[in-house]
């Protein structure tokens, strides 16, 4: 096992990370919603892994379904008709439920935002893109500019047309913003994007971008009322609305898509991480009626040489499987009913925990510093590295999941049953009595 890791740090660059400042464990097993290190220790896997495990470890139906497609026809260029690639395209425009929709297969979640960018500019013939601030969209070029959050800096300075504007994020308001109840939140925050679009000039914006519920940066979940707007901000100005699904998508808030929790229908979707779990890399855009009818006689500027690679294909295909066969959606609602009461139960519990959000098997808490709700670390600003500390505590006793600002995730595989959500919270629980006594200090 020594030498994985000599070799790792001889050969391996790693994301994020300096390199010289990383000590990768080296990971020999997997299995449902554990994996073990070399030394024997076992963890509960709680972000499945970067939330795109959904059906946890090791599922033998769609390791057999990428052996079978490895067999049969293990690559073949996108340019022609394959059973696999029309079933997967079948298979992921049925499971939107938008009528008459059709995909374009990329390779993953950025790339999905890089040509959903693309389609937009190319279809309405405007050049500006408005997201999110507090968002993530991926780290290459274009989508690195929709992200809304610190990752994006190295992208700078980017191509022009570019635009971030806030979404709502009540708990984190102006102080002098006080709301009554999620309409006034809705109402406020779509204020301000409807300020935005008019001061930017509606001719000239081709798309709004957003997390449909955002990942990473918070699992924020907006009003239904707010998504309802920009629907209508959308089709008022003549706009295009994208959600993008990438972590959100595949059940992960209950539905198979987050936007069918609000009753309404995008222009397109961005989608990957779930689509096959993570078993091979696969990602797409999914476009409404009236925009691929658009490419019925104008050329798509878009290409990829791994566009819906045969066994990314087969593996989604046996993944949509899955998630019925297994009952994925009734889990998630009864999981869910759990976490959310074990996290109200944190809330009430521990100094350290402020607001807690959760929407199926996807949620995250603030942790703080005071009655204030003061964050433990502020935005970009970690230089002691108490919320590493506060991760690592949760690793060494067998809690795996990560952290963003003052935010920490918890997003389990969609198949994990309720002894084990309750056994892996224990651990979580434990750790909150020492990130308490850490603030008291």
């Amino acid at each position: 096992m020594t030498n994985i890791k000599e070799k790792d740090s001889l050969y391996n660059v790693h994301s994020w990370s300096a390199q010289k400042e990383i000590n990768p464990k080296v990971i020999t097993k997997a299995e449902g919603i554990y994996f073990w290190d070399s030394e024997g220790n076992k963890y509960y896997d709680m972000s499945s892994q970067l939330v795109n495990l959904n059906l946890g470890h090791g599922n033998k139906n769609i390791i057999q379904a990428i052996k079978n497609q490895a067999d049969k026809l293990p690559f073949f260029s996108p340019a022609f008709a394959i059973d696999v690639r029309s079933d997967a395209a079948e298979a992921v425009v049925k499971a939107s439920g938008m009528k008459n929709a059709k995909v374009f297969f990329t390779n993953a979640g950025a790339e999905s935002n890089e040509n959903a960018i693309k389609i937009a500019k190319q279809y309405t013939g405007k050049w500006k893109i408005f997201s999110m601030y507090r968002c993530y969209h991926g780290a290459s070029a274009g989508a690195g500019m929709l992200t809304g959050e610190p990752r994006h800096f190295a992208n700078e300075p980017g191509p022009a047309g570019f635009i971030k504007y806030d979404g709502p994020y009540a708990y984190r308001a102006p102080h002098q913003v006080k709301f009554r109840d999620e309409d006034d939140v809705a109402d406020f925050y779509l204020e301000l994007l409807e300020n935005q679009i008019k001061y930017e000039g509606p001719n000239q914006i081709a798309a709004i971008f957003l997390e449909t519920v955002v990942g990473s940066n918070g699992i924020l979940i907006p009003p239904k009322k707010w998504i309802q707007g920009v629907r209508a901000l959308c089709t008022k100005y003549d706009i295009l609305m994208v959600c993008d699904e990438v972590m959100a998508g595949w059940y992960r808030t209950g539905k198979c898509f987050a936007f069918q929790n609000f009753d309404i229908e995008p222009d397109m979707v961005t989608f990957a991480k779930g689509v096959t779990c993570g078993y091979v890399p696969l990602g797409g855009v999914i476009m409404a009626e009236k925009i691929q009818k658009y490419f019925d006689h104008n050329k798509l500027m878009c290409g990829l040489t791994y566009n819906a690679h045969p066994l990314g294909c087969a593996a989604a295909v046996a993944t949509l499987k899955e998630y019925e066969r297994l009952g994925i959606e009734e889990n998630v609602a009864k999981q869910g009913a759990v976490l959310r009461s074990l996290l109200e139960e944190y809330a009430e519990k521990h100094d350290c925990v402020g607001e807690i959000r959760q929407i199926g098997l996807f949620s995250a808490l603030e942790i703080i510093r005071d009655d204030e709700g003061t964050p433990i670390v502020e935005f970009n600003e970690d230089p002691e590295g108490i919320m590493p500390k506060i991760i690592g505590m949760l690793m060494k006793d067998g809690f795996f999941t990560y952290s963003h600002e003052n935010m920490i995730v918890i997003a389990p595989p969609l198949t994990i049953t309720e002894e084990e959500l309750r056994e892996a919270m224990k651990i979580f629980d434990k750790i909150l009595d020492s990130v308490d006594m850490m603030i008291k200090e």
